[in-house]
């Protein structure tokens, strides 16, 4: 018998016209000692799943068998991390792990339950912080508390519900590593509910998807073949690890496919132009503006010189950039990539007229920028929608704003045109506020591009979004992109994401005083789609010369020009051996 048997398990909500079946005849069998990751989609059942292993909920119909007795309940032999971390804000780490070891372990002395919290307190790497309240903690060191209570409990199975989901890809992949270590360590059976591919590859032993749909039901496993401990940067060369990543990758797409809603009528865009992009003799600029806008080309369409940022504090001015100095061709993509605190959203602030410069300049298309206008276009981390309007009526906030001679019908056409673009032809009426997440970024990227500006500036768009939903919007964003050719400045935390859109990828050195460490070109054909870039021989060397970049400066390094330079090599002789083989090949 399985150490875990999940046998033709079923569970819908509601009765009647409002039943909603949400899981249809789950099986599973898990062994001792293996480590599962479950892997799907937002809405498609994966905490359901997880919360009736925990017995906190119970299935229609099936059952779950864990270690020779059926689960009829909660139980500390099944210790639980969720995506929130449930922390009570008065006590300290040491309290709040402390919560969970005094319930489990009632019969030990408190010496030797103190031991116990001071065990995985340091296993989390929190010794330092265990007196802190969680206030005074990030978002990463939070979820360590809460695995550090989990592996306190010292359970015979560990239920990890997308644990990591909520920070930043690069404190991700910190902790995905340090958890690994965990996880090799403590040698527990183990069932992680993710959607994250890179994450599900590093720290399983099979891969086995949430196919969506109402019900949803377990699609086929993979098997993951690499020996432990499993180091990315050593991964990204192997190319089992590749066809497994672009396998998975191209499967849950396939299973996530949207079949979105072909409007009625064909729409044909109208020949309006927005206010943005009338010239106006009228309009004088300042000598001093007319010099730093002269010589303006194609090549210098936005042009960012010697940009500082300085902010005043109590302990004196803090310079968080200093020196960014770049130019960007007309209809280029650029992004921008680095650690925490690097000052990416500073710029693009500074860019987007939201916050003012300390010194240097910010031309675009001949005009300085001084203040925010509509002919540039934000897309924020939250979508900034007007939740008692619908979808349509938010799209045509900013329509009317920048056609404001252009006919009820015109209107109607880009506000319908942009929003089918984007998948939201048959949601044009909803209310923002009746909208998942990805719809709304769905909403605010739509009205970006309506908007027909000189310049988009994307700040982490997709950033609250789980990855698979993520997937699907870049795919999106890049469609709606290419018809468009708009200039744009995305900031990320995404590697993949930062390549996938960008025809460069800036990446900054650390904060204060930040800069920029490198630029990369990206030589990849377009249009691009994931799928296609998966199997780009290239890819891979792309991505290894930002994970080395970022790894350079990891915890406030600061990497010298040969470092830095090295790094660049390495990815050029990668791709110089890569066309050498397929050549030979031919």
């Amino acid at each position: 018998m399985s150490f875990l048997e999940i046998s033709s398990v079923s569970k819908s909500y509601g009765e009647g016209e409002k039943r909603t079946d949400v899981l249809k005849d789950i099986n599973l069998n898990v062994e001792e000692g293996e480590f599962i990751a479950i892997v799907g989609f937002s809405g498609t059942g994966k905490t359901t799943l997880i919360s009736i292993l925990a017995g906190l909920l119970e299935p229609d119909e099936g059952g779950v068998i864990f270690n020779g007795k059926e689960i009829d309940g909660p139980s500390p032999d099944r210790g639980v991390v969720f995506q929130s971390y449930s922390l009570m804000p008065w006590l300290t780490v040491s309290g709040n792990v402390a919560l969970a070891v005094d319930s489990v372990f009632k019969k030990k002395s408190a010496a030797e339950r103190k031991a116990i919290i001071d065990k995985y307190i340091e296993m989390v790497g929190l010794g330092h912080a265990k007196d802190r309240k969680p206030s005074e903690l990030s978002g990463g060191m939070r979820q360590r508390v809460a695995v550090a209570r989990a592996l306190a409990m010292q359970p015979e199975l560990l239920l990890l519900d997308e644990p990591l989901s909520a920070l930043d890809a690069l404190s991700r992949a910190k902790l995905q590593d340090e958890f690994a270590a965990i996880c090799e360590q403590e040698k527990k059976t183990i069932v992680l509910i993710t959607n994250d591919v890179d994450e599900a590859i590093l720290l399983a032993d099979r891969i086995i998807p949430l196919k969506p749909g109402t019900p949803a039901t377990l699609g086929p496993e993979f098997k993951v073949p690499f020996n432990r401990p499993r180091v990315r940067g050593e991964l990204n060369h192997n190319d089992d690890f590749i066809k497994l990543r672009a396998d998975v990758t191209e499967y849950l797409m396939e299973a996530g496919a949207e079949r979105g809603t072909v409007l009625e009528r064909e729409i044909i865009l109208p020949n309006i132009v927005p206010i943005t992009q009338r010239k106006s003799k009228r309009d004088k600029l300042p000598a001093a503006y007319e010099r730093a806008a002269g010589g303006i080309s194609q090549e210098r369409y936005l042009d960012f010189s010697q940009l500082k940022k300085v902010y005043p504090t109590p302990k004196g001015p803090l310079t968080v950039v200093d020196g960014f100095e770049l130019k960007m061709k007309k209809g280029e993509f650029i992004t921008l990539i680095g650690h925490s605190g690097c000052g990416k959203s500073t710029v693009l602030s500074m860019v987007a007229g939201l916050n003012p410069i300390t010194e240097g300049a910010i031309v675009l298309d001949g005009t300085h920028i001084t203040q925010a206008g509509p002919d540039r276009a934000v897309v924020f981390q939250a979508p900034s929608l007007m939740p008692w309007l619908t979808a349509y009526e938010n799209v045509e906030l900013g329509v009317d704003k920048v056609y404001p001679d252009a006919s009820k019908a015109e209107k109607r056409d880009v506000i319908e045109y942009y929003l089918s673009k984007v998948g939201l032809a048959d949601s044009m009426q909803k209310s923002a506020g009746d909208l998942s997440n990805g719809m709304k970024q769905r909403v605010g990227i739509a009205r970006a591009f309506a908007l027909s500006p000189k310049l988009l500036l994307l700040d982490e768009p997709f950033g609250m979004l789980d990855s698979l939903t993520r997937w699907e919007l870049q795919d999106v964003l890049m469609d709606v992109w290419k018809r468009t050719q708009v200039t744009a400045v995305c900031v990320t935390h995404d590697v993949d994401e930062a390549i996938l859109l960008a025809d460069r990828v800036v990446m900054m050195s650390n904060g204060p005083n930040a800069r920029i460490g490198n630029i990369m070109e990206v030589d990849l054909p377009r249009p691009r789609s994931r799928k296609e870039l998966l199997a780009h021989p290239d890819y891979y060397a792309y991505r290894e010369e930002l994970l080395d970049f970022l790894e350079a400066y990891e915890g406030g390094a600061d990497p010298s020009e040969d470092q830095l330079k090295s790094i660049q090599e390495k990815r050029a002789t990668r791709m110089a051996r890569q066309r050498s083989a397929i050549e030979a090949a031919e």
